[in-house]
């Protein structure tokens, strides 16, 4: 398969970013940034193993500054229709180039590829930004669930039909 989850795979984003699978070592130049860009602690969302086991389903875009955004998901083990973004971001300087879309194209078209016909993802209640993108994407937005990730951790969950 020669999409983006083939595991070596390499294109261009918009601006000219270099957009390519991730690997392993990329986890720590991720967390590194991940606060900066939310303004509040959200690096802990994003475990290593994310990256040690799903490399070739998740993305990193790089500009000459280093990480330009980034895109974690997988294909589903338990349900095989499905797959999971689990945690995605744009450096605030590239925001509104059409990175993130094309990050979400990528990730999608290789699901599609896969034989997926959804693709959901969850955010909390208060990222009024994140549901905006994901509407505008297409997904539809369900919720606001109570205690979804345990007590008082309420989500709102996205899916979108391929």
């Amino acid at each position: 398969m020669t999409n983006a989850w083939s595991g070596v795979w390499r294109g261009r984003g918009p601006g000219g970013v270099e957009v390519r699978n991730a690997v392993p070592d990329d986890h720590g130049r991720i967390v590194a940034v991940c606060d900066d860009w939310w303004g509040r602690p959200v690096a802990h969302i994003l475990p290593r193993l994310f990256l040690d086991h799903f490399p070739t389903t998740s993305l990193v875009a790089e500009d000459d500054g280093g990480i330009a955004g980034f895109l974690v998901g997988f294909a589903s083990p338990a349900h095989r229709d499905q797959a999971y973004v689990h945690f995605a971001g744009v450096a605030p300087e590239h925001r509104r180039s059409g990175l993130g879309r094309e990050l979400y194209r990528l990730f999608t078209e290789a699901a599609r590829e896969d034989g997926r016909s959804l693709v959901r993802a969850v955010t909390s209640v208060t990222n009024e930004r994140s549901i905006a993108f994901h509407r505008s994407l297409g997904f539809t937005v369900t919720g606001p669930f109570d205690d979804y990730d345990g007590p008082g951790d309420h989500r709102m969950c996205f899916a979108l039909r391929l």
